[in-house]
């Protein structure tokens, strides 16, 4: 059985038991935020039992790293829609500890790309129209300065509500501890 076939199994009972039923909820979030995190696997659960997050609470926003690589990406899309037509009126950036972007080059992940099969011609061809795939790639080098950068990204976007706050903090993938590194009220 391929794990398409799992999940689609899965869901299939899922539905038929019904057991969908406890996470009904409506697409405003009920704690009027936006969470905009990293993908990292340690945290999907975690994250929401470490700020007592339900179903419903909070709009979530992933990537690796939740890196904001430019204010017109379609993350910070993703924030203002959340502000401005989903009714969340607070914004969130939450790195982790340990994260896989942390010193990741992306000259490293270009090289598992070509092992993987990715045409060199094709690389060449995004090199020579500009786009600088190391930098694209790569990582940070201190979670929470990148938190920091993502922060100052987001508020001062020029589209972004000048009173909504912005917060920073950085997770423990292993206990859940949250430190606080950008009290979006004081800033």
């Amino acid at each position: 059985m391929t794990l398409l076939d799992e999940v689609l199994a899965f869901n299939q009972e899922f539905v038929e038991k019904k057991a969908y039923e406890p996470y009904l909820t409506s697409k405003f979030p009920d704690k009027r935020m936006v969470i905009f995190t990293c993908m990292d696997t340690r945290i999907i659960e975690l994250l929401h039992k470490a700020m007592n997050i339900k179903n419903g609470d909070a709009k979530i926003v992933k990537n690796a790293g939740a890196i904001l690589t430019s204010p017109f990406d379609s993350t910070m899309r993703s924030l203002l829609v959340a502000i401005y037509q989903l009714k969340a009126d607070e914004v969130f950036v939450i790195g982790h500890y340990d994260c896989g972007m942390t010193g990741l080059k992306g000259e490293t992940v270009l090289e598992n790309m070509k092992k993987r099969g990715v045409d060199e011609n094709a690389i060449e061809t995004l090199v020579h129209a500009g786009i600088d795939l190391d930098e694209w790639l790569s990582g940070f080098d201190k979670v929470e300065s990148s938190v920091k950068k993502s922060v100052g990204i987001i508020k001062n976007h020029p589209l972004m509500d000048k009173k909504v706050p912005i917060h920073g903090l950085v997770i423990d993938p292993e206990t859940g501890k949250l430190d606080l590194i950008v009290n979006g009220y004081e800033n």
